[in-house]
């Protein structure tokens, strides 16, 4: 056992009841990251942006050629045709992974076709607690050319850019076309025209703008209407009625372009009809948080003492202005903030805004000198720059050198409250910042847990609303079927988060490379392992869900002893390595992971010079059902090294299997760099630079026999598996979905993902064999095309490539492959071949092949051995291409 020891939970980690919300404090809550140790297998990867082409429906991504977003809208619902097809409002983005710089988020939330448009479902839908459209049918289509007496019911938006504040009911209004408008090619302008000048008064929703303007443009319609009522604040936005005011000319061209002015107008009617369901004046932002709150409230009671409930609840009671400035602050990089630099144009009132949430708990702020405490000190000193903070230090009679770090300096003004001078320190600091506010640790830590509750992972926060906002994410459809509860009880959730707290101190002292605090964190995580084992034991007996186990205590804990096992590997220190790995392999009998551990025990033996024990805990591993894949080839090869006689005499059946050669092709490449480690960059056929497979390619492509082909590793595969399952993998299984963002269901990775959708995906498979893949691909890649699934890259890979490779690979090879991955998506979805390659011949029949390319210093990986040895059992062509560098 490990000697450590545990008093530094005092520091790091409180227990008990004090762990409920003190580990939940601003700042590492927001570096905590599940990704890192709990591998949730919906969580996102981080993507970049692409150019992102308008859906049937004609939106757009914000990042498109603006200029050409209205033919782009009109070309493509004439390509629609009818809308009453088309159930799905959400942009389509092509996403491999996304990522968003909080600065763009942050531009993106000041435009002010953001700011100020009301919060229509049609525009975040898959936000709606439901996720349900409105049904909307248009009765019949428009054919005696007369909408004239539809009323349309919407808002103006955008009134900060209006001059025009004193409105009264009934005032008329007309609308206008602003195609030069930066922000929206689209934007329509309200005029007022009860003056003696047309005067703007702000905008048309962006979501109602996009169909109106080409309406207004291609069939030079005009709309009228006026004001119905008055908010009390004028810069609201203000409910109107329009109508339009012109008969359509049933000529040549209106008869030619039927079918788009029925998708125009349908669309149209529809964004209106859905926006009677929106809450009246919220942003979005504001609306994404409340949402949150009450979705959590409605699921989550339970995990809530009855103070922190009402405390949630006085949220969704609090004025527009304050929900808006608490979502503004709490999205911000805090934690004090300068109240003379709060302003934000959506909100009217700041200083009556932090006065309401001060009343409720939500921020905290200081004035005078006495309100400030020891702890936020250095926060509020972050609020200085440079010269103010080198004042203070003059004021104190200090010196710094020129150029000083910024964090240097506090840290000697900090060193100085110390000795006496604090109060000087923050009278100086008040004079400068005036009044500070901050989020409270109690609202911080309340509304970081129901970010956690809603998303189910540490990756996703409010920013992920606002991705779908903008079209930039578009989240799959599928149905949320709970009966089972992730965490019981309270109990079950704080203990939860303090794993997750040692989980995070663990990351840190990893990357900290303090050693003695990666010694306590493995101790007390082998420590409450066996405990908490026990627990989840005695508990799983009544519940099905094995799949929810990566949400318990015990899962947590292990993925810090494993990483601690790594670390003792590292510091050569095999004895204490092995006494963690067997702790895991006893209190984890049914666990996908009992392969790795397994090996690396058997390794770490014969490290230890235990050969014989190294040789018997490898045989003992080959009859456990659960080491799969790449970890049982390497168990494999390893019984037959350490084997030998006079080990063993008897020659296990697998063992020609195992040695079975795996055909290979030489190819010679003229190298530019030999570095160890350095990923090996050649000299292609053309002269110019490139990679190792890169050069194979070339080589394929020529004297290799004409081969086209791809570089994909594992991506093209899933991309493959993802599509084609697609129905099945959103399948209505409970409890598979809890939340509106996710990628793919809870149990892809676990067994019981093929067990409760065996007769579906057997019956898939049998399609696939019977070569209708292609088929299911094309109509699969036309229904959900940028939407996001995990594994699914729709962007890297085109559909002509898709299918090329289904159809050259064959349908038996394909179902074989599908199965692996639908059986034990979490083993096989690594390694695959690097390159895919595939060739015609008559009749639109091909053949595929897939290539390992090694560079001069490679060697296969057991998880690549274990590939390429399954892919020749399921009739695939493979081999492997060794790059050499010229003798």
């Amino acid at each position: 056992m490990l000697s450590v020891n545990l008093l530094f939970l005092v520091k790091m980690v409180t227990i008990s009841s004090m762990i409920s919300d003190e580990c939940l404090s601003r700042g590492k809550k927001r570096k905590l990251s599940q990704r890192t140790f709990m591998q949730l297998d919906f969580l996102r990867p981080k993507v970049k942006f692409h150019s992102i082409q308008p859906d049937d429906n004609g939106n757009q991504d914000i990042l498109t050629d603006p200029s050409k977003r209205c033919c782009d809208t009109i070309r493509h619902l004439n390509a629609s045709h009818d809308f009453e097809e088309d159930d799905n409002y959400q942009n389509n983005a092509s996403i491999d992974s996304v990522t968003l710089q909080s600065d763009q988020l942050a531009s993106c939330m000041d435009s002010p076709l953001i700011d100020d448009s009301t919060n229509y479902k049609c525009v975040s839908l898959s936000l709606s607690l439901e996720n349900e459209m409105p049904n909307y049918v248009m009765e019949k289509p428009v054919e005696d050319c007369d909408i004239s007496k539809v009323f349309l019911h919407t808002f103006i938006v955008g009134r900060k850019f209006s001059s025009v504040e004193e409105l009264d009911p009934g005032s008329t209004i007309r609308l206008s076309r602003e195609p030069e408008n930066v922000k929206d090619p689209n934007a329509v302008k309200v005029l007022y025209t009860d003056s003696a000048y047309d005067t703007a008064l702000g905008y048309l929703p962006r979501e109602l703008a996009q169909y109106l303007s080409p309406l207004m443009e291609m069939f030079n319609l005009s709309f009228e209407g006026n004001i119905t009522s008055i908010p009390k604040d004028s810069r609201a936005i203000i409910p109107i009625q329009i109508e339009c005011k012109d008969e359509l000319s049933c000529d040549e061209k209106y008869c030619k372009n039927i079918q788009v002015f029925n998708s125009l107008w349908g669309h149209a009617l529809r964004v209106v009809e859905l926006a009677k369901t929106s809450p009246l004046g919220m942003t979005r932002y504001q609306h994404n948080l409340v949402l949150l709150i009450q979705d959590v409230l409605k699921r989550n009671s339970h995990l809530f003492t009855t103070g922190e409930k009402s405390f949630l609840e006085a949220f969704v009671s609090l004025s527009d202005d304050s929900q808006r400035l608490f979502a503004r602050l709490y999205t911000r990089k805090g934690p004090w903030f300068r109240m003379s630099n709060i302003s934000y144009p959506e909100i009217s009132d700041c200083n009556q805004a932090i006065m309401r949430l001060s009343e409720t708990g939500y921020i905290c702020s200081f004035m005078l000198r006495d309100e400030l405490e020891d702890d936020d000190l250095e926060g509020v000193l972050n609020l200085l720059n440079i010269d103010e903070l080198r004042e203070a230090l003059r004021m104190l009679n200090k010196k710094c050198k020129h150029g000083t770090r910024k964090q240097d300096i506090i840290d000697l003004l900090l060193s100085s409250c110390k000795d006496g001078s604090r109060s000087r320190v923050v009278s100086f600091v008040l004079s400068k910042t005036g009044s500070c506010v901050r989020i409270s640790t109690l609202a911080e830590s309340l509304i970081w847990r129901a970010e956690r509750l809603f998303f189910l992972n540490g990756e996703q926060d409010l920013s992920s609303f606002l991705l779908v906002d903008l079209g930039i994410v578009k989240y799959p459809s599928y149905n949320c079927i709970l009966s089972e509860q992730i965490f019981p009880t309270r109990s079950d959730l704080l203990s939860y988060e303090e794993a997750i707290e040692i989980a995070q101190i663990m990351d840190e002292s990893l990357d900290d490379n303090n050693t003695e605090l990666v010694l306590k964190c493995i101790d007390i995580s082998d420590s409450r392992l066996s405990i908490s084992v026990e627990e989840s034991r005695s508990l799983a007996c009544g519940s099905s869900v094995t799949f929810l186990s990566c949400f318990s205590v015990s899962w947590v804990y292990s993925k810090v002893v494993l990483l601690g096992v790594s670390f003792l590997e590292r510091e050569k220190r095999y004895s204490d390595a092995i006494n963690l790995l067997k702790r895991l392999l006893h209190n984890f009998l049914s666990d996908g992971r009992r392969g790795y551990w397994t090996l690396r025990l058997s390794v770490d033996l014969e490290h230890l010079g235990c050969p014989d024990e190294s040789l018997r805990v490898a045989e003992d591993g080959l009859h456990d059902p659960w080491v799969r894949a790449g970890s049982r080839v390497a168990l494999q090869r390893r019984v037959l090294r350490l084997g030998r006689p006079p080990r063993r005499w008897k020659i296990p059946n697998y063992s020609k299997s195992v040695n079975r050669k795996i055909p290979e092709v030489h190819v010679q490449g003229r190298p530019l760099n030999s570095k160890l480690g350095a990923k090996s960059i050649f000299y292609g056929e053309d002269g110019e630079q490139c990679s190792v497979e890169q050069l194979a390619l070339q080589y394929y492509a020529g004297e290799g026999g004409d081969w086209q082909g791809v570089h994909t590793e594992s991506g093209i595969w899933l991309t493959i598996f993802g599509i084609l399952m697609w129905d099945i993998i959103f399948a209505d299984v409970p409890n598979v979905f809890c939340t509106k963002f996710q990628t793919a269901p809870l149990d892809l990775g676990f067994d019981g993902f093929y067990e409760s959708r065996k007769s579906l995906i057997e019956s898939l498979l049998d399609k696939i064999r019977d070569d209708m893949a292609e088929e299911i691909l094309i109509t699969s890649w036309e229904s959900h095309t940028g939407t996001a699934c995990r594994g699914v890259s729709w962007d890297k890979h085109s559909l002509s490539e898709l299918r090329a490779a289904v159809t050259c690979i064959g349908g038996s090879c394909l179902a074989s492959l599908c199965r692996h991955l639908a059986q034990d998506y979490r083993s096989w979805s690594s390694g695959m071949p690097d390159l895919l390659l595939w060739r015609f011949h008559d009749n639109y029949r091909g053949e595929a092949k897939l290539v390992e390319v090694k560079g001069p210093k490679d060697r296969l990986t057991e998880q690549q051995r274990a590939w390429l040895l399954v892919l020749m059992d399921c009739g695939f062509n493979v081999e492997v291409c060794k790059v050499t560098p010229p003798i």
